[in-house]
């Protein structure tokens, strides 16, 4: 957060130039992408401006920016892969910040199956576990932590599925084809309600925190449209948005 309105208010009369609407091409990391459905509406109805979203995991989403994606935005689910970027000199270093603290749960399509999520994973009496693929996607990788804090990584290791994104591991429990998963908070509530089955809010100390960033990346330095998302992205109002789909907040400087 040291760093998080930094170059938006040194850009701040490049804003308030914008005349006419434009479209922002965003990155998303998949755990975002109903969030960034509800807050590119309101986007649109402030300044004109249209997002134009592709999601995916936050590994797949560097790599296709690596290879020259005509992304503006990143809006990453972890810290490390926008300072990559940075480093990489593929993103803006003064326009990165958080805007969200990501949120993991257990979570199954049956109501009241996860009274006692400890046990119900220690029993084992499950044949499928879903979480996203550690290597790409940082919510699959608080997973793996979770299981290695509850030291039950060996026992559960061969009823792992992996998602290649967080969506696609929601979709495995939601279709039935895994019985319990790991997904975000955000994909199971929704203004503060349990939107189906039964949730375990994990303990935040038994995995490594998720801080989202959002960066500007170089393609998206000359768009004013780009540096106005960030600037509303940054904003009070969508910030409440964010915290409305179970997200946490950055403290404020």
């Amino acid at each position: 957060m040291k760093k998080r309105l930094l170059s938006l208010v040194l850009l701040n009369s490049v804003y308030s130039s914008v005349l006419s609407a434009d479209e922002v091409y965003v990155a998303v990391a998949s755990n975002f992408f109903a969030p960034l459905a509800v807050l590119a509406q309101a986007f649109k109805a402030e300044t004109g401006h249209e997002l134009k979203v592709s999601t995916g995991s936050t590994g797949k989403l560097y790599a296709q920016i690596e290879h020259g994606a005509p992304f503006q935005v990143f809006l990453s689910a972890d810290s490390k892969t926008p300072q990559q970027l940075v480093a990489a000199k593929l993103a803006v270093a003064e326009s990165q910040f958080t805007y969200a603290l990501g949120k993991l749960v257990l979570w199954s399509s049956e109501p009241n199956k996860l009274a006692e999520p400890v046990e119900v994973l220690k029993k084992n009496e499950f044949q499928h576990l879903a979480l996203a693929n550690p290597t790409t996607a940082p919510y699959g990788k608080a997973a793996l932590e979770v299981l290695d804090s509850l030291g039950l990584s060996q026992s559960l290791a061969s009823k792992q599925v992996q998602g290649e994104n967080i969506s696609q591991t929601y979709d495995f429990v939601a279709t039935g084809n895994a019985e319990l998963g790991f997904v975000a908070l955000s994909q199971v509530q929704k203004e503060g309600e349990l939107t189906q089955g039964s949730v375990w809010l994990i303990p935040e100390d038994l995995y490594t925190p998720i801080q989202q960033d959002a960066v500007l990346l170089v393609r998206g330095q000359a768009q004013p449209a780009a540096l106005s998302f960030l600037k509303f992205l940054a904003s009070k109002p969508a910030q409440t948005m964010i915290s409305a789909y179970g997200y946490g907040l950055p403290k404020a400087d």
